[in-house]
């Protein structure tokens, strides 16, 4: 029998859906067959392509540095956003499972990870700026918002 809402924990329920987001979308055969048959002009082609924002590789031409600090990005998506859907309060002090508290909780989380994962791994590059450092809060706050609602769906009537 599947796991019911019963069994199910709101940061468990993100958690997971933040991981396969990642692995799914952050992988690089999808990365590439967005770049190669989307229009970055369309709605659709944006979209598509923002979805590979967190990526991750473990083959490819690039430093071993600009390698680390892709996966890394990824990585601290998935963390950042079980940290977040655990202190985030929306969620915690709503009196019944499944109110729209608990959707935006799980959204936000994941715009916060998003923000913060890019930020924190601008700290690690070659030449750090504090100018590169916002672009790329909010690169990972643009991913966040448009893909959060997927997060925002998994914790929807879960349990603390």
């Amino acid at each position: 029998m599947a796991l019911t809402n019963r069994y199910r924990s709101a940061v468990g329920a993100g958690t997971l859906a933040a991981l396969i987001l990642v692995l799914v979308f952050g992988s690089p055969w999808y990365a590439d067959w967005a770049a190669d048959n989307t229009n970055a002009n369309t709605a659709g082609g944006w979209w598509l392509r923002l979805l590979a924002w967190p990526h991750w590789r473990f083959d490819s031409d690039d430093s071993l540095r600009s390698i680390l600090l892709a996966d890394l990005k990824a990585i601290l998506v998935v963390v950042l956003t079980a940290l977040f859907l655990y202190l985030l309060p929306g969620s915690q002090l709503a009196r019944a499972r499944g109110t729209l508290s608990q959707f935006f909780a799980g959204w936000s989380s994941y715009v916060f990870a998003g923000g913060f994962a890019a930020l924190f791994t601008t700290l690690f590059l070659a030449n750090p700026s504090l100018l590169g450092a916002f672009r790329a809060a909010g690169d990972g706050a643009t991913y966040g918002l448009f893909v959060g609602w997927i997060i925002g769906l998994a914790t929807l009537g879960a349990r603390r």
